[in-house]
């Protein structure tokens, strides 16, 4: 049987991950996920694959907004931004409308980060279509790299750690959905399945960067596990681990659920 067994949302782009108990799915992912981004000075999205150091930040989801601690200090981003203020933005090869949260939010962060930045937010308005070769329906995205949600099975990092001098965590592959039972990287080839009532399609197994390499509680970088999953997981040039998917339908899915192959 197949089984959900985390769930998580990374609200702000390339900072620390929320786990769920349950999670509700919108046209463009999980509520809440990726849909703030911190930006430098040519609107172009910062990530960890270049600052490290934004591990260290660890979120938390509350009523009044996402709470963001760093070393001592924590701020509060709200759901919607307080100014009116549109830019267009850029991850990677796309460009899309955000808008700045509050003057307050840059100013917090580029304190932490201790680079000029500031902190955008993806309106509903603010439509970013998934790689046309890939999608099925115009689908679209948050500022996630490319697709809605990222499956890795637990078992795939099972046996990954098997093979590693020191067993790494989850959370160096800031997956999604996170399931147990069947067999490593069953999830390459699960073209369709079902959790509740929504459709999952498997579109391409995730090519890993330098950002799995990062510890997310040190910030510190080593060559692990890239450097493992390199010997046996390329293709193509690319190191490859957990299962990019869209999605058709919106509502919820829970911890414990079942996925059902079809």
């Amino acid at each position: 049987m197949l089984q959900v067994s985390e769930l998580y949302i990374y609200p702000v782009k390339s900072l620390g991950g929320i786990a769920l108990d349950k999670a509700e799915i919108t046209d463009r992912g999980f509520k809440y996920d990726r849909r703030w981004m911190l930006i430098d000075d040519n609107n172009r999205f910062l990530t960890q694959r270049e600052h490290y150091n934004m591990a260290l930040f660890k979120l938390q989801l509350t009523a009044e907004g996402i709470v963001v601690r760093f070393e001592e200090d924590a701020f509060t981003i709200p759901f919607q931004p307080q100014t009116t203020i549109t830019e267009q933005v850029t991850i990677w090869e796309d460009t899309c409308a955000a808008t700045i949260v509050s003057d307050n939010a840059n100013t917090w962060f580029s304190e932490k980060m201790q680079i000029p930045c500031r902190l955008v937010y993806m309106p509903e308005n603010s439509l970013r279509k998934v790689d046309t070769a890939y999608a099925k329906q115009e689908e679209i995205v948050s500022f996630a790299d490319g697709y809605p949600f990222l499956l890795i099975g637990q078992a795939s990092l099972d046996e990954l750690n098997g093979r590693l001098p020191s067993a790494v965590p989850m959370n160096r592959f800031r997956p999604n959905i996170v399931f147990t039972g069947g067999t490593p990287f069953q999830e390459d080839e699960m073209q369709q399945f079902r959790i509740g009532d929504i459709n999952f399609f498997g579109v391409k197994p995730c090519g890993r960067c330098v950002m799995t390499t990062v510890d997310q509680q040190t910030a510190v970088k080593g060559k692990e596990p890239l450097k493992t999953l390199a010997s046996y997981r390329t293709s193509n040039k690319k190191v490859l681990f957990g299962q990019n998917l869209l999605h058709k339908g919106i509502g919820v899915i829970h911890k414990h659920d079942q996925l059902h192959l079809l």
